[in-house]
């Protein structure tokens, strides 16, 4: 009888809320403290560079830790290292809040992204547990709709909580709901199978060392110019050797940190291979249209927002309505529909200009949105259908590593490009600024206009950054557009969820 068969109804829709609630706790304290920035920078005494710590350090903690989430299950019980995890990011929001110092918060924040890290792969674990195969796609459903919450409703909360309130606010009020979750998770929870399995201190090392460094890299690199940096360069050097090293530790340990099972599951590497190209898209182009909207188009924060928010809206949309789908057809299809859906709204904003209406964008957003949901049940459901249920954990884990690792890479390099497009674009753009080409501009028309000369050929030069700034934003859009064409094949190389297991794998029943 599997786990899902003996847990009623009650219990499996209480467990469902409690799960959901540590994970919405956990996604909502991934950037609801962007919002704050400007406050705690005063409060604490800091500068512009080092205040970003406070958002760094808990994501450096929690790419680390995510990978273990497996590993540490099996030594010490699934319920034992959830309520860990809860009652610890309780305390440690509680800890952020009343933090007095720079270093004292950035110290809370790398407690918060211990055990914050565990608590997505965890949630995920459970929901799959609990319910049926026929109701997985339902409980996935479930999981997104709430890991989504964070992105849309994130800096909302904040940034009411900081006016209304006080910025300390942002972290106090994790307590009172985390208190009674962490209860909950104790009373209701199986205490799970503990094994003897070794835990991997030297593949956990490599992937540790690996992962801080290329965070730091990608953290870094814009203010340091890349590659010109000799930072940069130390960053990279230890990002590749740290990871090659976890490679061949992984091949050929007996117990490695993630389980070559996982690896040897064609379904499980190609979902994840979508799934690093849909974040990384996902991502990059949230972090691309808030400043396009404020500092190219002029649009307030409000205004910005309300832009923003019809790509979440279709984003909950389209999980809702991919659950039943993916029950009813071949998910490849689901997941195929929503990479076309993706394509359409890249190609949309690629034809963004300077003089347009919110129409564009809120139509783009609705594509962009519908097609990250179609995407993400279907992908899930396939990536996880052929894994016997000892490895779930360890792949719930494994995904949200790529999650994360694909939001910073893709920001990363959609941050790169930008600047160097924009600069590309302003050279040639420049270059056909000419007093032949516009005759008000000779330098002793402008000269004999004496001020009013020197703020026309302003004019002139703030109107080239515009259209080169455009230009820049456009070439990204492009550039994420055939990212997503080229994951169209990958879909193909899926097995359907019910069909023969991969070799190392075995149906879920």
């Amino acid at each position: 009888m599997t786990a899902s068969a003996s847990i009623t109804p009650a219990r499996r829709i209480a467990l469902a809320w409690l799960v959901m609630t540590a994970t919405m706790m956990q996604v909502l304290d991934s950037s609801i403290a962007n919002v704050a920035l400007p406050n705690m920078q005063a409060a604490l005494n800091a500068n512009l560079e080092s205040v970003t710590w406070v958002l760094t350090s808990y994501i450096l903690a929690s790419a680390v830790m995510t990978p273990v989430t497996g590993s540490l299950e099996t030594l010490i019980g699934r319920r034992n290292l959830f309520v860990l995890c809860s009652g610890g990011f309780t305390i440690a929001s509680m800890m952020c809040g009343a933090a007095p110092t720079l270093a004292a918060m950035v110290g809370a924040r790398v407690l918060q992204g211990l055990f914050g890290a565990m608590l997505m792969p965890l949630s995920q674990a459970v929901l799959l547990d609990i319910y049926p195969p026929e109701g997985r796609a339902k409980a996935i459903t479930i999981r997104s709709i709430g890991t989504m919450i964070g992105p849309i409703f994130g800096p909302v909360v904040g940034g009411w909580l900081t006016e209304a309130f006080h910025w300390r606010w942002i972290f106090y009020i994790n307590v009172p709901i985390g208190i009674p979750c962490t209860i909950g998770l104790w009373l209701l929870l199986d205490p799970g199978r503990v094994t003897a399995r070794k835990f991997d201190v030297a593949g956990f090392a490599y992937l540790a060392i690996g992962l801080a460094a290329m965070q730091l890299m990608l953290d870094r690199g814009t203010q340091k110019d890349w590659f010109d940096s000799t930072e940069i360069l130390i960053e990279l050097a230890v990002t590749i050797g740290a990871f090659w090293m976890f490679v061949v530790h992984s091949i050929t340990a007996k117990d490695p940190l993630i389980p070559r099972a996982l690896m040897a599951n064609r379904n499980f590497v190609s979902a994840g291979l979508v799934g690093l190209i849909v974040t990384g898209v996902m991502y990059a182009s949230q972090a691309l249209m808030a400043p396009m909207l404020q500092q190219l188009l002029h649009y307030n924060t409000r205004q910005a927002g309300m832009v923003m928010m019809p790509r979440g809206l279709g984003t909950m949309i389209a999980m809702m309505l991919a659950g039943p789908l993916t029950a009813r057809i071949d998910a490849r299809w689901v997941m195929g529909a929503g990479l076309v859906s993706m394509i359409i709204g890249q190609f949309i904003m690629s034809g963004f200009d300077i003089m347009m209406d919110a129409h564009p964008m809120v139509i783009a957003g609705l594509f962009q949105g519908a097609g990250i949901g179609l995407v993400a049940i279907p992908m899930m459901v396939v990536g996880f259908g052929t894994l016997p249920p000892e490895l779930r954990t360890d792949a719930a884990a494994v995904f949200s590593l790529v999650r994360n690792v694909a939001g910073s890479i893709g920001i990363a390099v959609c941050t790169a490009m930008l600047a160097r497009s924009y600069q590309v674009s302003h050279a040639e753009l420049g270059g056909h600024i000419t007093s032949q080409s516009l005759p008000v501009l000779d330098d002793r028309f402008i000269h004999a206009l004496g001020h009013a000369g020197g703020r026309l050929a302003a004019i002139a030069d703030a109107e080239v950054n515009r259209q080169a700034l455009m230009i820049a934003y456009i070439n990204d859009y492009w550039m994420m557009m055939w990212a997503a064409i080229l994951m169209l094949p990958v879909v193909l190389l899926l097995r359907p969820a019910g069909g023969r297991p991969s070799p190392g794998a075995m149906v879920v029943d």
